[in-house]
């Protein structure tokens, strides 16, 4: 088996020698073990899967929840001499029916299809009659509602496990903290299956954080310190991504867009120029990297906050991957928070799964602020221990920390006195002394720590918890309602044994008038008009004070920005979740008629 093994790892993939964690991971499937493996990106997950099935006599089917992955993977499956297949929604009725016939004929030895034409019972039981022998399920973060990518269509793939009782299943994720895999195991394996968790660290990208100002002109900066070599710039928005493309080309770099909205055509032009041309910078949503094996990307950059620590992990995991130093720098600023945050209450999902995704968007801007080496908070997320780096930012130039022994042993306190059950808000509703009806029906408004820290604003007070939990002095119970308890650590601090530095809440400078006029566009007073109009029209049918609606500051905003859909109507200074859903539509067509007026 070993030779046999070896044989296909160098004749079929052209290999002499396995990466480390797959021989482990293949052993463990061709004993006919489940197996869940944790992967950093780049470290080849898909030969995990792929050599058994090619040392197993049958079919192997293999779950993919992206159409371009799918393609990318069979391609390259065939390229190498592999029978594979793929049934899905991006083919036509006849191929796809061609493509069964095959696998009918036991020609295929890999059929990749997405999880809900899989588990369609019409599929299910003609895959029973083929004798399938392995299942593989790639980015299986995804069955895990507590997964930073969840998505409900692969929750029934728990089914396969009564399915096919004899055959083996492989989950492979690059992105799961101990909470995901356990939600992993036990929804698709009933808790039964080995997990391998290979390790996360990355030693040769270096890490760096800074505050959002300029951030096209920061970005420009960091690009000219590079001095060539390819790269990702990581956008929140598709307009972004254009936006950003046309900038870097405008200023002498070669830049291309990538993200969903455009046709597939223009998509792979791009991508494969970028696989092909050196130098060259691709301005992306997350729709760019899934399946991309290009290993001399020198830098990715996130113009934009991510989701989560998981999902910036992902992302810059694909720099590198040739070993030779890389960079991962990414802009933090409150806006981007804030549309965070926006982003998880709009999302159509229970309150369990809003929470954890708070709590995950919490951990990520914690990392942010840290004053220690970043690589140990990162590694720390996902259960490994390191010591200080020396290729972050923070390690390379340390910052000017502030003593905060006594503030820290303060929020310690509030949270030892309170039960060590309670999250960030009611801790610092505690420490400002606001009687919250929870704070007075728990009686905390009675503990010695009410009103300590009342002089201090909410935002310094979140800082100094993130900064403690991403320390190690605070535990977050990230699995269920985000509870603060105080680790052995916190505990020798509590005690005055330990000591406690912190970094100061950056404040960002405010943009100068004219500056932000140039950064958002001037007022068209016409269109103003328009806007106090409705907002009136709305304030007298529901009997409310106009400004109640929204502001004039808001209005001013809203103006100058010209918001032409949901996503960038949130990013108007005083839209919250509920006036986004309330107000949105009606304030978006009001802009949208003027500009009509406006082009006639």
């Amino acid at each position: 088996m070993e030779d046999t093994r070896r044989q296909i790892l160098k004749s079929v993939f052209g290999f002499d020698s396995f990466r480390p964690g797959q021989e482990g991971i293949i052993d463990l499937l061709l004993e006919g073990r489940h197996v869940l493996a944790v992967m950093p990106t780049g470290s080849g997950k898909s030969l995990c899967f792929q050599i058994p099935a090619l040392v197993f006599d049958g079919l192997t089917i293999v779950v993919s929840p992206l159409l371009a992955l799918m393609r990318d993977q069979v391609v390259a499956l065939r390229l190498a001499g592999v029978a594979a297949e793929a049934i899905n929604s991006a083919q036509s009725r006849d191929a796809n029916v061609e493509t069964w016939r095959r696998v009918a004929r036991r020609e295929t030895r890999l059929l990749y299809l997405a999880p809900e034409r899989l588990m369609t019972p019409r599929m299910l039981e003609a895959l029973q009659k083929l004798g399938v022998k392995l299942i593989a399920i790639d980015e299986a973060h995804c069955i895990s509602q507590w997964g930073p990518a969840f998505r409900p269509e692969y929750r029934g793939l728990a089914r396969l496990r009564e399915i096919f009782p004899d055959v083996p299943i492989a989950a492979l994720t690059a992105t799961a903290d101990v909470v995901t895999r356990t939600d992993i195991v036990d929804q698709l394996f009933g808790g039964h299956a080995e997990t391998l968790v290979l390790g996360f660290d990355r030693p040769n990208i270096r890490l760096a954080v800074s505050a959002k100002q300029d951030s096209k002109r920061q970005l420009l900066a960091f690009l000219k310190s590079q001095g060539g070599g390819s790269g990702i710039v990581y956008c929140l928005s598709r307009k972004r991504t254009e936006q950003t493309a046309e900038f870097l080309a405008a200023n002498g770099i070669r830049a291309l867009p990538y993200h969903a909205g455009m046709s597939r055509e223009a998509r792979e032009a791009n991508q494969n120029r970028f696989m092909t041309e050196p130098d060259l910078v691709i301005a992306a949503t997350i729709a760019f990297g899934m399946g991309i094996d290009k290993a001399d990307v020198r830098f990715v950059f996130h113009m934009d906050l991510p989701s989560s620590l998981e999902a910036y992990y992902q992302e810059i995991g694909r720099a590198g991957r040739d070993g030779a130093p890389a960079e991962a720098h990414l802009l933090l600023g409150m806006a981007d928070i804030r549309m965070r945050r926006l982003f998880i209450d709009e999302e159509k999902a229970g309150d369990d799964r809003k929470r954890r995704e708070h709590q995950r968007l919490n951990a990520l801007i914690g990392y942010c602020e840290a004053a220690g080496c970043r690589r140990e908070i990162l590694l720390s997320y996902f259960g490994e221990s390191s010591r200080p780096c020396g290729n972050c930012d923070n390690c390379i130039k340390p910052v000017q920390l502030v003593e905060g022994t006594v503030l820290a042993q303060q929020i310690l306190s509030a949270v030892k006195r309170t039960g060590e059950r309670y999250g960030a808000a009611h801790i610092v509703d505690v420490l400002r002394g606001v009687s919250t009806e929870r704070i007075v029906a728990a009686r905390h408004d009675h503990v010695p720590t009410f009103g300590i820290g009342a002089e201090r604003k909410k935002d310094e007070w979140h800082a100094l918890i993130r900064q403690l939990i991403a320390g190690g002095w605070l535990e977050m119970d990230i699995g269920g309602f985000g509870g603060l308890s105080i680790s052995g650590k916190g505990q020798a601090l509590l005690r005055g044994a330990e000591t406690f530095q912190y970094r100061p809440l950056e404040k960002l400078p405010r943009l100068r008038k004219a500056a932000r006029d140039a950064e958002i566009g001037a007022v068209d007073d016409a269109l103003l008009a328009s806007l106090k109009s409705l907002r009136l029209k709305l304030a007298k049918e529901r009997r409310l004070p106009a400004y109640l609606i929204f502001s004039d500051r808001t209005l001013l905003d809203m103006a100058a920005r010209r918001p032409r859909n949901a996503e960038e109507f949130a990013g108007v200074s005083g839209v919250g979740a509920a006036k986004l859903h309330e107000f949105g539509d009606m304030f978006l067509a009001a802009i949208a008629a003027h500009s009509r007026v406006e082009r006639v």
